[in-house]
Order: structure tokens, then C-alpha cells, then sequence
């Protein structure tokens, strides 16, 4: 296989659509990303709104994965900022 992915401040970032994953499926958790908004700001589609949730990566109820959430009316750099901090903690102990 060998597939490389881009990486964020040390974690794989794996970008669907309006949804992004971040962090390691082989961790015990991984960070997910759904954009919700975006404003057209000349020309361009800039995140305007997202969900950030950590996902327990063990559990195999969907109702139970979700460890935190939080929405925000924010970039994607705020968001990842979230999602960097909560795995580094999540991971950590």
C-alpha cells in the first residue's frame, strides 16, 4: 500500500468533502472535522462554521464513539488548532 498523507503538526490530515479526519485511525482516538458554513469571499469558499469531534476509535457503537464535541463559528485553522490539542491531550493519558 505505502500511502502517504499530509500531515498536520504530526498527524495525518485526510480531507472527504466538507469532512476532514485528523490523527491516526490506529490510535485509540482520532479528531473529525465537518465543515457546516462556508462565505464566499472573492471568489474563494472560506470554512465559516465547523463541528469538531473526538471519536474513540475502539468503540464499535456509533452512539459511543463521539467523546467530545464542540461547533463553533470559526476557520478550519481554529478548528484544527481544537483538534491538535484535544488529541495531543486524549493520546497522552
Amino acid at each position: 500500500m505505502g500511502r502517504k498523507f499530509i500531515k498536520y503538526r504530526g498527524y495525518p490530515l485526510v480531507r472527504n468533502g466538507n469532512q476532514l479526519y485528523y490523527g491516526y485511525m490506529s490510535d485509540p482516538y482520532v479528531i473529525w472535522i465537518q465543515i457546516l458554513e462556508t462565505k464566499d469571499i472573492d471568489g474563494e469558499k472560506i470554512t465559516s462554521k465547523v463541528r469538531v469531534l473526538e471519536l474513540d476509535t475502539k468503540e464499535t457503537d456509533p452512539m459511543k464513539q463521539i467523546v467530545k464535541r464542540s461547533d463553533r463559528d470559526a476557520g478550519l485553522y481554529e478548528a484544527l488548532d481544537i483538534a491538535k490539542v484535544w488529541l495531543d491531550k486524549a493520546l497522552a493519558g
